[in-house]
């Protein structure tokens, strides 16, 4: 299972290279589970129908509550949003109503669609690596998930989207096609800000993202909800750890083969930490080796895993931490000697969409074992 990890790793890393591009890591991996098996794993539970509806009632409160303020801002179309093309420029898009034929491609691109209840406007999904959460398996399980993970042209072409939503990398003429091609077309693209080829990767976008589909269909009060959700966890961190003297200094890792990927300063899991109130300890770099751990001497390594579908989760995360915790020239870092090499998912740190609440509550336990954040 490790060596099936690093391969589809590495290949993303090779090709991401090639493309000189940020590349999906999970566009290219080998092996992965065929699209009726990830069907087959997203369905909702046979026992989901009573659960969700009294899950959802409350939901409905909850959010009733939250957004109140937003309640009644209505989307005035034509509408004209900011985002940018396969080579990160910036462009603008009108929308002169609210798509109704949406093609999602990635995870978060089709978590959010079906976050904000759209999923009566995705005309199709692909490209899932992980099963989506239990509350939106009965809306993903009534879209239209592609056999290809990642969507030809001629088949993009076929189904006659008014939207395509995915990852910068997928934006190539060799896979979904070209952003400028599909505007002309009259149809609009929306990529996920943090897989913009060369940007900062910060929270501040992946919020402005939720926050730009509210207003495309025309559902605010549903983005503002979740973004507020996640910038509550932020806050009440900082409320609880006001009196902490000494912040933690964090690195965030991720083993790939011999080579040790560092998310710094210009990451998103360097930006959620930071808005934590901690410290990188290793900001500027990108990659790490053993003797820049040795020298930054953290006080908390987050060591970042990714299962692929048909991966088995636990069995990648341990292979993973065992990569820092077991190595014996790393056993004097203080990190490894008081048990705070903690793990974190990919997709909660990198284009995290919906995830992103999941990405600060798992960064702000790590960082803050002691303190209670509930």
């Amino acid at each position: 299972m490790k060596n099936r990890y690093l391969s589809t790793r590495i290949m993303a890393i090779m090709m991401a290279a090639a493309m000189a591009v940020s590349a999906a890591p999970a566009a290219f991996a080998a092996e992965r589970a065929d699209s009726e098996t990830i069907k087959e794993d997203n369905q909702p539970a046979a026992d989901a129908d009573s659960y969700t509806q009294e899950d959802a009632d409350a939901q409905d409160s909850a959010d009733a509550d939250k957004t109140a303020d937003a309640e009644g801002t209505k989307t005035e179309y034509p509408l004209t949003i900011t985002t940018y093309d396969y080579d990160g420029n910036e462009i603008e898009t009108t929308y002169e109503k609210a798509p109704e034929k949406v093609l999602a491609v990635y995870q978060g691109s089709i978590e959010t669609m079906l976050a904000l209840g759209l999923e009566d406007r995705l005309v199709a999904t692909a490209g899932l690596d992980n099963e989506v959460p239990d509350e939106l398996k009965d809306a993903f399980s009534k879209t239209n998930y592609l056999d290809e993970f990642t969507p030809s042209l001629e088949t993009v072409t076929m189904l006659e989207p008014d939207m395509i939503l995915s990852w910068s990398s997928l934006f190539s003429d060799k896979n979904l096609g070209n952003v400028t091609d599909w505007i002309d077309k009259g149809c609009n693209t929306y990529y996920n800000t943090n897989t913009r080829p060369d940007g900062d990767r910060t929270l501040e976008n992946e919020f402005t993202d939720i926050l730009n589909l509210g207003k495309i269909f025309d559902v605010q009060d549903k983005a503002q909800a979740i973004v507020d959700d996640a910038k509550a966890v932020i806050d009440k961190t900082l409320t609880a750890t006001a009196d902490v003297e000494e912040k933690p200094s964090v690195m965030v890792l991720e083993p790939l083969g011999e080579d040790i990927t560092n998310y710094g300063a210009k990451s998103l899991g360097g930006d959620m930490v930071t808005q934590l109130g901690a410290t990188l300890a290793n900001p500027d770099a990108s990659t790490a080796g053993k003797e820049d751990i040795i020298a930054a001497n953290p006080d908390v390594i987050f060591v970042v895993y990714m299962p692929y579908a048909g991966d088995d989760p636990e069995t990648v995360k341990e292979s993973q931490l065992a990569v820092i915790k077991d190595d014996e020239a790393l056993q004097s870092l203080d990190a490894v000697k008081n048990g705070r090499v903690y793990p974190i998912m990919l997709s909660e740190m990198y284009a995290s969409a919906t995830r992103t609440q999941d990405g600060i509550e798992t960064f702000a336990k790590g960082l803050y074992p002691d303190v209670n954040l509930d």
